[in-house]
């Protein structure tokens, strides 16, 4: 972990193939193993790809030599911080889906369970310089949805992150954050009291080692893990050039379910969120239990049908409902006109006439019968 950068697929095939131990050992040494070099050369590539193998592992041997893996544990148990490796219990096993790209392991700060809390999680994501429509939202969903016991997965940061993580520490679930730095880094530094709930409630992970701090680049890798520890990720508001928009490649690659929200078409911070809807990429969701339904498991995560409010003239019946749209709203009718214009009998009209009077939606006049100016809507 010391050795390569986060995510460094090269890493993940040598370590892959050999075994984190020989990988390690066979760095030490220098050489780079013959079998590996053959298995990697593919034609293609030509020599290219054979020099840049030996370059990067001279990178790796540098870095190895000043590394101290036993000062790491000791840093990350004294922070409170263990670490999960690939095989372990609190393992989560859908990071296997990433391939050479799976992080060769993991530090977790907190009281969650990282593999349990996975199990039914979603990643909501979005842009840091949110407006209060996304503020607002990405909280309603994480309150939401952790009441719905969905642990939420996202990235610690300022506007989306951060108000998704505290809508989450609302309910009972737990919420996950991924950082790009060291679980003992607080980035942003704003987020203190923040990650401290997060630890408390869930807990705070990252596949880079103890005192690392961020960059660009560890951002968008970092972006992977979210996508990948969860079920579906949610974009709640993305500019056409956002990280987001990132963590939403990942979850499509990997073909998980990716949902965006909408907002005001002119909105800036809400334009990647149309993109991707535009781009049949992301479903259109508007509240958190239909993120439920696209998430889980058919039968059982089923979104209530979205109604209109229900009013008394709901309750009528098919023949009730025809007389009263037959009776005139000035003047009058009589009983045999209101019946020949809703197609009833004579008899039908008169009762429902009747019954209708009763509930106050017409009256008698001279004229025969009209509506009332007062009837229940």
């Amino acid at each position: 972990m010391r050795a390569a950068d986060v995510g460094d697929p090269m890493m993940g095939r040598l370590v892959r193939w050999q075994g984190p131990t020989a990988a390690a050992e066979a760095i030490r040494r220098g050489s780079l193993p013959e079998e590996f070099v053959v298995r990697e050369n593919i034609p293609e590539h030509g020599p290219s790809r054979i020099a840049e193998l030996h370059r990067r592992f001279q990178a790796w041997r540098a870095r190895l030599e000043i590394a101290d893996p036993a000062a790491d544990l000791e840093t990350g148990h004294r922070a409170g911080a263990r670490l999960v490796i690939p095989g372990s219990a609190e393992w989560p096993t859908q990071l296997d889906a990433l391939g050479h790209s799976r992080p060769l392991a993991l530090w977790v700060h907190g009281s969650a369970d990282l593999r349990f809390s996975c199990l039914r999680s979603v990643g909501v994501v979005g842009a840091r310089a949110a407006t209060a429509y996304g503020v607002h939202i990405a909280a309603e969903f994480g309150v939401a949805l952790s009441e719905a016991g969905w642990a939420v997965v996202s990235g610690g940061a300022y506007g989306i992150d951060g108000a998704a993580h505290r809508g989450a520490l609302v309910g009972d679930a737990p919420t996950i954050a991924v950082l790009a730095c060291g679980t003992d880094i607080c980035y942003p530094s704003g987020h203190h009291e923040l990650f401290a709930a997060i630890r408390e409630h869930g807990a705070v992970v990252s596949e880079c080692p103890p005192g690392v701090h961020p960059t660009r680049a560890r951002f968008l890798i970092r972006n992977r893990l979210i996508a990948a520890l969860s079920r579906g990720t949610l974009v709640v508001e993305a500019a056409v050039r956002s990280g987001a928009l990132n963590t939403a490649g990942h979850a499509v690659s990997l073909g998980r379910h990716l949902a965006a929200v909408p907002g005001p078409i002119t909105s800036e911070m809400s334009m990647g969120c149309h993109k991707l809807i535009r781009d049949r990429n992301a479903v259109c969701v508007t509240t958190p239990g239909e993120l439920i339904e696209l998430v889980g498991l058919i039968g059982d995560d089923m979104a209530v049908p979205a109604r209109g409010p229900v009013v008394p003239r709901d309750s009528l019946n098919e023949a009730t409902r025809s007389v009263l749209d037959a009776v005139p709203l000035r003047g009058g009718a009589g009983p045999a006109s209101i019946a020949v214009s809703a197609g009833v009998d004579l008899t039908t009209a008169l009762s429902c006439l009747g019954g209708l009077a009763a509930a106050g939606y017409v009256e008698r006049v001279p004229k025969g019968w009209r509506l009332r100016k007062d009837q229940p809507q």
